[in-house]
């Protein structure tokens, strides 16, 4: 898949998503085979550039390219004037996000609230894309509500625009993450442009991406909470996508591996404090379904320090059987 000057490798992407896709998460999950992994959101308001979170999702060093990075917002000159900050940065695309549902977002008039007004729609796409000479993306829902299910018009708009790959979750804003994302707008956006699309929404398995793939007729897929605590779930859809074949589960002594890398670029980025407390969401999603993993999350939960943090997971995975049949 062509994205400006880049070629991607397949068209599995990681979803942008805050708190979680940070740079030692990407890497994992571009290491699995992603294809892409977007940054977390970042706001376009000038007065949070200088803060330490706004600090910290900018940080790609070291970042196998292209690095995608993702900013919000709903004033046209604000945004432009991010893409360009971060292009100046290293980011090697824009990604637009017209897609998060929570209130603290939609509040301020962004994320998919923009989806309200097509008007504002046009006049940020087209700002962002006149900013930057690097790729710009989009990422949207369905629409506002499901009586009001307007991705169609918003893609050609984008198009228009000159967005060069448009990725759709399956749920109106009002849907938020309640019942099951439904593919039939994806499939008429498909239809409807030129551009790249990415089907998103309720991917779990390699078998399910396969009938979305093949209902939407989309360009690839973008996996979001599926990945949670399971960075191997690339290399999993990749098997299966490219022949059909199933990828046998991680093993435990991989596993322990993976989760000790990630907790040590967690550390590295964040520090020792900051960094003990962000990895506890980490180990519960990674222990999740495995024997005495709900007590073992439990415990993790109250440490306070990295080693300790450290060595507690080196025993928890050390004690599970080598061949136990783990879930995919």
């Amino acid at each position: 898949m062509h994205l400006g000057a880049h070629v991607l490798r397949n068209g599995l992407f990681v979803a942008p998503m805050a708190g979680i896709t940070d740079r030692p998460f990407r890497t994992l999950c571009r290491r699995f085979g992603a294809g892409l992994a977007v940054s977390e959101m970042i706001s376009a308001r000038p007065d949070l550039r200088g803060t330490r979170k706004s600090r910290l999702r900018r940080e790609h060093s070291g970042e196998t390219g292209p690095v995608s990075v993702q900013i919000a917002g709903a004033d046209p000159a604000q945004m432009a004037d991010a893409a360009r900050l971060n292009a100046d940065e290293g980011a090697q695309i824009i990604d637009i996000n017209m897609g998060c549902p929570a209130k603290k977002v939609c509040n301020v008039a962004a994320g998919s609230a923009l989806l309200s007004d097509e008007a504002l729609v046009a006049r940020i796409l087209a700002a962002v894309v006149a900013a930057v000479n690097v790729p710009v993306t989009l990422k949207i829902r369905t629409g506002p509500d499901p009586d009001r299910r307007n991705a169609l018009r918003i893609a050609r708009i984008a198009e228009s625009a000159g967005i060069q790959l448009l990725a759709v979750h399956g749920r109106t804003r009002a849907c938020g993450f309640r019942g099951e994302a439904e593919f039939d707008s994806i499939a008429e956006v498909k239809a409807g442009v030129r551009i790249p699309v990415i089907a998103n929404g309720d991917i779990a398995t390699p078998e399910e991406a396969k009938r979305v793939l093949d209902y939407t007729r989309a360009d690839g897929i973008m996996i979001g909470r599926a990945a949670h605590g399971r960075p191997w779930i690339f290399r999993e859809f990749l098997s299966y996508l490219d022949g059909g074949a199933s990828t046998p589960a991680a093993a435990p002594a991989e596993m322990r591996a993976v989760v000790l890398e990630h907790l040590e670029g967690i550390y590295a980025l964040y520090g020792e404090e900051l960094g003990v407390r962000i990895a506890r969401k980490h180990i519960g999603w990674y222990v999740r379904g495995l024997p005495g993993g709900e007590a073992f999350r439990r415990e993790a939960n109250a440490i306070l320090s990295a080693p300790v943090q450290l060595a507690a997971v080196g025993r928890f995975f050390d004690a599970l059987p080598a061949q136990l049949p783990l879930a995919a």
